[in-house]
């Protein structure tokens, strides 16, 4: 079985494809249940941001299982296949981890460097999870890539400006108006992105902060936080939306919601009732959703400016610096080879375990022969001879299977574990029932990382 990634991010395809394939936090467990269906996929998460949708699975054959991925997507999507065709990626085996790797370090965002897809990485492993989703290869593989991330992140300087989607966007913003302080910003959403969004307009010195939020409780929530900070701050529910975007110099909507929070009626309302085109005071809009929580119509009309995920990508900000993203990468690829040779070392385990089991049963076996031959013989004397020919056995299958686990870490050790399987005549059905017994459980791992935040915002 193998590992093999199917996905579509902000290098292969137009924000358009991606809003068609985003994927929301129930539709992700009904997509892992539909591939799950299949008895060619063992395995599967799906990790679904504003930048990208990607399926990882075990699979037990590569043509099958990308059949069965690609197939559901496309149902989910609408998408035909042929059309999915030509934005999709497909990694196999050890491209399949050096990618997840890679994502998992910011190397593949739309920012290069920020921390938020750590957080969004753990999340798609945890939601798997809970939907029985996972066994012991993609367990082991989201653990080192959530560890690869966090290395990258303390061992290099890739995130030292601090940069998510969140700044660039603000970034921008501040430039176009030469300053957001003594500014009335509006945040939709009051998940963690836009805890993080408020996080970034106090910095920036706004002076009132309105959040807009379905669950006027929870955005009551993320208002006290911004009081603690010393700024004003009011919560809304969303059919306070006109009111609140006539009141605004600066808008930042991340709701995740599927379809726009933010109408062509709403910001119409608002531009009349501020006469904002009397003032020449223009709205600023930062929509961060995917999909777009901002009716794409909104971005013609005169005194407003939007800055979407696509504009976002081609901003300087968004790339970190060059000396930085090669030493994330030389990282990356230090991690990926000592993960692969511990995968192979531990393919070669089942093997070494039998050949002991082997080992063992031969030696009972003996020891009965001696005891029935020599019944005579006094249990210290019987203890003795046991512990010898225990001894001999051990010292003598020691250091070859020692030399073993380490032959089988480098590539193509796959061969020395079958050469021993040959020579010892090792029963095939006996490796894969050890095997079994050790993937039986997950060992116990937290998942709770400081990093990263909600979904959209990689």
């Amino acid at each position: 079985m193998s590992i093999l990634l199917l996905g579509v991010s902000h290098r292969s395809a137009p924000v358009s494809v991606l809003e068609q394939l985003s994927i929301d936090e129930s539709d992700r467990n009904k997509i892992i249940e539909r591939v799950l269906q299949s008895p060619l996929v063992t395995e599967a998460m799906v990790l679904s941001t504003c930048n990208r949708v990607e399926v990882y699975a075990v699979v037990e054959a590569f043509h099958g299982g990308l059949a069965v991925i690609g197939q559901v997507l496309s149902d989910y999507s609408g998408m035909s296949m042929a059309d999915l065709t030509k934005y999709i990626y497909v990694r196999y085996s050890e491209a399949a981890v050096e990618h997840l790797f890679a994502v998992a370090s910011g190397l593949d965002s739309a920012v290069v460097g920020e921390q938020q897809v750590l957080g969004q990485v753990r999340r798609a492993y945890t939601a798997a999870e809970a939907n029985r989703a996972v066994g012991r290869v993609l367990h082991e593989l989201a653990q080192r890539a959530l560890s690869v991330g966090k290395r990258v992140h303390f061992e290099t300087s890739i995130d030292s400006a601090g940069v998510s989607v969140v700044s660039v966007a603000l970034g921008m913003a501040d430039r176009k108006v030469g300053g957001l302080t003594g500014k009335t910003a509006v945040v939709v959403g009051a998940g963690s992105m836009g805890a993080l969004s408020a996080t970034h307009l106090i910095r920036a010195g706004v002076d009132h902060i309105l959040v807009l939020n379905r669950s006027l409780a929870r955005g009551q929530r993320l208002v006290r936080k911004i009081r603690d900070e010393g700024v004003r701050a009011q919560a809304l529910t969303l059919d306070r939306m006109p009111d609140a975007l006539a009141e605004a110099d600066i808008v930042i909507s991340c709701t995740g919601a599927v379809s726009p929070v933010v109408s062509l009626a709403d910001v119409h309302h608002a531009l009349a009732a501020a006469q904002r085109h009397e003032t020449g005071r223009p709205l600023l809009i930062c929509d961060l959703g995917m999909p777009r929580d901002v009716d794409p119509a909104v971005a013609g009309l005169p005194g407003v400016w939007v800055v979407d995920v696509e504009r976002i990508q081609h901003e300087p900000a968004a790339h970190a610096a060059a000396a930085d993203v090669d030493a994330a990468r030389h990282i990356v690829a230090a991690e990926l080879a000592a993960y692969l040779a511990g995968q192979r070392m531990a393919e070669a385990t089942p093997t070494v375990t039998a050949l002991r089991q082997r080992a063992a049963d031969v030696v009972e076996a003996e020891l009965l022969r001696l005891e029935n031959r020599l019944p005579g013989l006094e249990s210290a004397q019987r203890e003795e001879v046991a512990r010898t020919v225990r001894r001999v056995v051990d010292k003598l299958l020691h250091a070859p299977t020692v030399r073993i686990k380490q032959l089988a870490s480098a590539p193509g050790g796959d061969s020395y574990a079958e050469a021993l399987r040959e020579l010892f005549e090792l029963d095939q059905t006996a490796i894969d029932s050890v095997a079994a017994v050790g993937a039986g459980e997950l060992p116990v791992v937290s998942t709770r990382f400081d990093t990263g935040t909600q979904q959209p915002g990689e």
